[in-house]
């Protein structure tokens, strides 16, 4: 009688599961190595990218300048938070290895900050008046900002400067008369209604100041008409709160921009350069000065 044969029982192995545990821990450890390795070059590179932008358009003049201390030395990551202006800075690392210089029709012909010589000069001119609080200089992304305050300047409601008030503006002009840079003057109020005899509302009031101011610089200083430009913007653009008495006080001012040539000539609504125009006659009338309409434009930041 032949003998069956036993059929062999197949044995499963339980300890599979621990070829795919190896696997898939292994993979995630590189995962995680690739990931911590290229966030570290990532941070460099992109630290230094936003440097290098930010370098660049500070000397056009296009972002505002800072006094904040960082480190421009690449021996190790910049985090991206910490980028925020190289202006200024005490820098320990050669400039030109964070930042290539720039070349062709970006490339500044001025230096770098085309306006901060003239800023340490009115600085210097208007010190009393500053000393008061009656001048206010700010550099803006537009170009320098020149706030002559009411309370220094004019008599409540009235857009003739104060006789006494004539010396400052001479100095003032001693230092932008030799310049080329276009001046924007702009008249600005307070949120008080105005109504008498001469103005009906604060946009005659803040165009009348402005246009007088441009007037004065064309007859008095002998400024180019081509230079100049007037704007009223009554109460619409503050620089404090309405709400308080030294607010308005602030707010109550004559802006004389020294716009940023850098940043003029870019502009679709750039006022044309200078020409060259014959001197007035010492005998002759004064030059009118150029027509203006109270401006319906939105704040300068």
């Amino acid at each position: 009688m032949r003998r069956r044969k036993k059929k062999e029982e197949h044995r499963t192995s339980h300890e599979r599961w621990l070829i795919s545990y190896a696997d898939f821990i292994t993979l995630l450890f590189a995962f995680f190595v690739v990931l911590y390795a290229s966030s570290q070059v990532d941070k460099r590179k992109v630290g230094r990218l936003a440097m290098a932008i930010q370098v660049a358009f500070q000397e056009l003049g296009v972002f505002d300048t800072s006094n904040t201390h960082i480190p421009l030395s690449d021996m190790e990551a910049i985090p991206f938070s910490n980028v925020q202006a190289v202006e200024n800075v005490e820098r320990t690392a050669d400039m030109e290895r964070v930042v290539q210089p720039m070349k062709g029709i970006l490339a500044p012909t001025s230096t770098p900050t085309p306006l901060k010589d003239i800023q340490a000069e009115l600085e210097k001119a208007l010190a009393p008046e500053i000393k008061k609080h009656v001048v206010d200089i700010k550099p803006k992304k537009e170009g320098l900002v020149v706030s002559l305050r009411e309370m220094g300047f004019y008599e409540s409601g009235s857009s003739t400067m104060r006789a006494s008030s004539v010396e400052a503006v001479d100095r003032l002009a001693q230092v932008i008369i030799p310049r080329t840079e276009n001046l924007r003057i702009e008249g600005h109020t307070d949120n008080i209604p105005i109504h008498n005899a001469h103005f009906p509302s604060n946009w005659e009031l803040s165009t009348a100041r402005a246009t007088e101011l441009v007037r004065m610089f064309i007859v008095r200083y002998r400024v180019e008409p081509n230079r100049l430009s007037a704007a009223g913007f009554a109460e619409y653009h503050p620089v404090d709160d309405n709400g308080v008495p030294e607010g308005r006080a602030r707010n109550r001012r004559i802006d004389i921009v020294i716009l940023n040539p850098a940043l003029q000539e870019r502009s679709p609504f750039a006022t044309p350069a200078a020409a060259p125009v014959a001197a007035h006659p010492s005998t002759g009338p004064p030059a009118s000065p150029p027509a203006t309409a109270a401006s319906t434009t939105p704040a300068r930041q």
